[in-house]
């Protein structure tokens, strides 16, 4: 069966998600790698990415550990430094696609607030067909009932979609499904498969 629509995580895919990058460039190298080890700061944001409220999660954790509560309070407050900049390719090849007709969604693990954020600063977010976001499911990749809620929500069958995230974890769930799947590494090799897949042409992948 032909692919009819293609579905984009987010992070790292259209926008940067790098915070050890913007820590390094706070506190610097060795401090980070001593606040990441100390403070579970990834696994706080997975559950506000499962559906837990963003500042009183980020806010509460810095209270648990005095001794970096500034430096925690700033994955909250200086969030949107984390998630950029935007990948200009990737977005112009989620652009490209719906010019040519072909249904694009999102999948993305994200929390309900930063999806907000991110929508304001990143137009383009709002330009997806349907998004389906963690938080507001309840659900996360790669958890089969994640890809199971864009199935039933898009009407498609799991063969028509083709997937690209950048974890592996969440390409296997989303090919046991039977989901045809690309890891994403750059743009420029996702720009080739969906011109191998005859979705675009060369120059539209440009």
């Amino acid at each position: 069966m032909p692919i009819t629509a293609v579905v984009f995580d987010i992070g790292r895919v259209l926008i940067e998600w790098e915070p050890e990058r913007f820590y390094d460039s706070l506190i610097g190298e060795t401090r980070r790698k001593a606040l990441f080890e100390e403070v579970d700061l990834h696994g706080t944001n997975l559950n506000v990415d499962r559906g837990d409220p963003f500042r009183d999660s980020i806010y509460a954790l810095a209270d648990k550990h005095p001794d970096w509560a500034g430096e925690i309070r700033h994955w909250h407050d200086s969030w949107i430094k984390m998630a950029s900049p935007e990948i200009p390719h990737s977005v112009r090849l989620l652009r490209a696609l719906r010019t040519k007709g072909i249904p694009v969604y999102a999948l993305s693990n994200f929390g309900a607030e930063t999806f907000v954020i991110a929508q304001t600063v990143y137009p383009f977010l709002r330009e997806f067909d349907q998004a389906f976001v963690s938080a507001h499911l309840r659900a996360i990749k790669p958890d089969a009932e994640i890809y199971a809620e864009l199935e039933a929500g898009t009407g498609r069958r799991p063969e028509e979609l083709l997937f690209t995230d950048d974890r592996p974890e969440n390409i296997t769930a989303a090919a046991i499904r039977g989901w045809q799947t690309h890891l994403f590494d750059q743009p420029e090799t996702w720009a080739a498969r969906l011109v191998a897949e005859g979705l675009l042409t060369e120059e539209e992948a440009r």
